[in-house]
């Protein structure tokens, strides 16, 4: 579980903090996790993310992957692809599997 202060910087607005509390972070992370997990060796960029969940706003799908990262959960290795704007996108990558490659 991502503690709710990690969901906002401690400069933030009233109407941030308020936002923060609203929203399920706990289950937003599971969901990011679990494509990026189905996605195996390959990995994922933030514009594959954005595609399967398009229905959700930006910056929910995009938020998690600094709290993914901090749990140990997903690797950023520095391998890069371009993503729909031209410019590149880290890869991320299960933790778990990229362990097992080493």
């Amino acid at each position: 579980m991502t503690e709710i202060h990690h969901l906002y910087r401690s400069d933030a607005p009233e109407t941030s903090i308020e936002a923060a509390e609203a929203i399920d972070a706990t289950k937003l992370e599971g969901m990011v996790y679990r494509e990026i997990k189905k996605a195996g060796s390959d990995g994922l960029i933030s514009d594959d993310l954005l595609n399967v969940f398009s229905y959700l706003p930006y910056s929910s799908v995009t938020a998690r992957f600094a709290a993914l990262d901090r749990k140990g959960l997903i690797v950023r290795s520095g391998e890069k692809r371009k993503g729909r704007s031209g410019r590149n996108q880290m890869v991320m990558r299960d933790a778990s599997l990229v362990e097992v490659e080493q």
